[in-house]
Protein backbone atom coordinates (compact mmCIF):
# COMPACT_ATOMS: atom_id res chain seq x y z
CA UNK A 1 0.00 0.00 0.00
CA UNK A 2 1.17 3.07 -0.94
CA UNK A 3 1.76 6.01 1.37
CA UNK A 4 -0.48 8.78 -0.19
CA UNK A 5 -3.35 5.99 0.20
CA UNK A 6 -2.94 4.97 3.33
CA UNK A 7 -3.31 8.80 4.44
CA UNK A 8 -6.52 8.70 1.82
CA UNK A 9 -7.32 5.56 3.76
CA UNK A 10 -7.03 6.98 7.04
CA UNK A 11 -8.68 10.14 6.29
CA UNK A 12 -12.06 8.50 4.94
CA UNK A 13 -12.04 5.53 7.56
CA UNK A 14 -15.23 4.93 9.55
CA UNK A 15 -16.69 2.29 11.17
CA UNK A 16 -19.85 4.65 12.13
CA UNK A 17 -23.34 3.56 11.15
CA UNK A 18 -25.02 4.46 8.63
CA UNK A 19 -28.06 6.90 11.02
CA UNK A 20 -24.96 9.22 11.08
CA UNK A 21 -26.40 10.49 7.80
CA UNK A 22 -28.65 12.30 9.51
CA UNK A 23 -25.64 14.14 11.02
CA UNK A 24 -24.27 14.77 7.91
CA UNK A 25 -27.77 15.87 6.32
CA UNK A 26 -28.42 18.71 9.48
CA UNK A 27 -24.40 19.92 9.74
CA UNK A 28 -23.72 20.15 5.81
CA UNK A 29 -27.33 21.34 4.49
CA UNK A 30 -26.51 24.38 7.06
CA UNK A 31 -23.44 25.38 6.06
CA UNK A 32 -23.97 24.97 2.76
CA UNK A 33 -26.89 27.27 2.68
CA UNK A 34 -25.73 29.67 5.52
CA UNK A 35 -22.73 30.12 2.51
CA UNK A 36 -24.95 30.71 -0.64
CA UNK A 37 -26.70 33.35 1.65
CA UNK A 38 -23.73 35.36 2.60
CA UNK A 39 -23.45 36.10 -1.57
CA UNK A 40 -27.32 36.58 -2.00
CA UNK A 41 -27.80 38.93 1.23
CA UNK A 42 -23.75 40.20 1.54
CA UNK A 43 -24.87 43.13 3.40
CA UNK A 44 -26.71 41.07 6.32
CA UNK A 45 -24.56 37.36 6.28
CA UNK A 46 -21.71 37.95 4.16
CA UNK A 47 -19.26 41.38 3.83
CA UNK A 48 -21.71 43.83 5.80
CA UNK A 49 -22.06 41.40 9.05
CA UNK A 50 -18.14 40.84 8.60
CA UNK A 51 -17.88 44.39 9.03
CA UNK A 52 -20.25 45.01 11.90
CA UNK A 53 -18.87 42.19 13.52
CA UNK A 54 -15.35 44.41 13.71
CA UNK A 55 -13.85 41.66 11.37
CA UNK A 56 -10.48 42.61 9.74
CA UNK A 57 -10.83 42.82 6.00
CA UNK A 58 -14.86 41.67 5.37
CA UNK A 59 -14.50 42.07 2.00
CA UNK A 60 -12.19 39.40 1.79
CA UNK A 61 -13.32 37.12 5.08
CA UNK A 62 -16.32 37.30 4.42
CA UNK A 63 -16.71 35.97 0.92
CA UNK A 64 -14.12 33.54 1.60
CA UNK A 65 -16.29 32.16 4.32
CA UNK A 66 -18.87 31.68 1.99
CA UNK A 67 -16.49 29.85 -0.29
CA UNK A 68 -15.71 27.55 2.74
CA UNK A 69 -19.03 26.95 3.75
CA UNK A 70 -19.96 26.04 0.99
CA UNK A 71 -17.41 23.78 -0.37
CA UNK A 72 -17.46 21.95 3.61
CA UNK A 73 -21.00 21.93 3.22
CA UNK A 74 -21.32 19.92 -0.39
CA UNK A 75 -18.35 17.49 0.98
CA UNK A 76 -20.11 16.98 4.27
CA UNK A 77 -23.53 16.22 2.43
CA UNK A 78 -21.92 13.69 0.00
CA UNK A 79 -19.59 12.31 3.10
CA UNK A 80 -16.64 12.61 0.72
CA UNK A 81 -13.51 13.15 2.40
CA UNK A 82 -15.31 14.52 5.71
CA UNK A 83 -12.59 14.73 7.86
CA UNK A 84 -10.73 17.25 6.49
CA UNK A 85 -13.50 19.00 5.11
CA UNK A 86 -14.92 19.17 9.07
CA UNK A 87 -11.24 21.08 10.49
CA UNK A 88 -12.39 24.30 8.61
CA UNK A 89 -15.86 24.34 9.96
CA UNK A 90 -14.82 23.74 13.97
CA UNK A 91 -12.33 26.49 13.20
CA UNK A 92 -15.36 28.80 11.59
CA UNK A 93 -17.67 28.02 14.49
CA UNK A 94 -14.65 28.97 17.10
CA UNK A 95 -14.70 31.64 15.30
CA UNK A 96 -18.42 32.94 15.00
CA UNK A 97 -18.76 32.32 18.56
CA UNK A 98 -15.43 34.15 20.19
CA UNK A 99 -15.93 37.26 17.68
CA UNK A 100 -19.94 37.27 17.41
CA UNK A 101 -21.29 35.14 20.39
CA UNK A 102 -19.17 35.40 23.61
CA UNK A 103 -19.21 39.28 24.04
CA UNK A 104 -23.02 38.57 24.27
CA UNK A 105 -22.22 37.83 28.13
CA UNK A 106 -20.72 40.98 29.33
CA UNK A 107 -22.61 42.88 26.71
CA UNK A 108 -20.20 44.53 23.95
CA UNK A 109 -21.92 42.36 20.98
CA UNK A 110 -21.72 44.96 17.96
CA UNK A 111 -24.32 42.12 16.00
CA UNK A 112 -26.72 41.91 18.88
CA UNK A 113 -27.00 45.38 20.27
CA UNK A 114 -29.80 45.16 24.35
CA UNK A 115 -29.06 41.27 24.70
CA UNK A 116 -26.30 40.27 26.90
CA UNK A 117 -25.94 37.87 29.90
CA UNK A 118 -25.60 33.73 29.72
CA UNK A 119 -29.11 33.29 28.78
CA UNK A 120 -28.75 35.37 25.45
CA UNK A 121 -25.35 34.31 24.82
CA UNK A 122 -26.86 30.44 24.87
CA UNK A 123 -29.87 31.69 23.06
CA UNK A 124 -28.35 33.09 20.39
CA UNK A 125 -25.35 30.73 20.18
CA UNK A 126 -27.61 27.77 19.93
CA UNK A 127 -27.12 27.06 16.04
CA UNK A 128 -23.39 27.59 16.56
CA UNK A 129 -22.89 25.46 19.03
CA UNK A 130 -24.73 22.99 17.50
CA UNK A 131 -23.20 23.09 14.16
CA UNK A 132 -19.36 22.86 16.33
CA UNK A 133 -20.87 19.81 17.95
CA UNK A 134 -21.86 18.14 15.12
CA UNK A 135 -18.46 19.10 12.91
CA UNK A 136 -16.43 17.22 15.64
CA UNK A 137 -19.04 14.34 16.54
CA UNK A 138 -18.22 14.02 12.19
CA UNK A 139 -14.47 14.33 12.80
CA UNK A 140 -14.15 11.89 15.52
CA UNK A 141 -16.54 9.05 13.75
CA UNK A 142 -16.32 10.10 10.42
CA UNK A 143 -18.95 9.70 7.44
CA UNK A 144 -20.59 6.62 7.99
CA UNK A 145 -21.85 4.05 6.39
CA UNK A 146 -23.68 5.84 3.93
CA UNK A 147 -20.71 7.97 2.39
CA UNK A 148 -18.50 8.29 -0.09
CA UNK A 149 -15.73 7.93 2.16
CA UNK A 150 -17.31 4.25 3.14
CA UNK A 151 -17.09 3.18 -0.61
CA UNK A 152 -14.45 0.36 -0.68
CA UNK A 153 -11.15 1.95 -3.06
CA UNK A 154 -9.72 -0.07 -6.14
CA UNK A 155 -7.25 -1.63 -3.38
CA UNK A 156 -10.02 -2.80 -0.83
CA UNK A 157 -12.09 -5.09 -3.21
Amino acid sequence: MSEDHSLYARLTATTAPASVIWIRLYVGAVFFFEGIQKFLFPDELGTGRFDKAGIPAPGFFGPLDGVFEIVCGALILAGLLIRLATVPMIVDMLGALLITKLPILWGDAPLFSGKSGWWDFIHEARVDLAQLCGSAFLLIVGAGAWSVDARPTRGDR
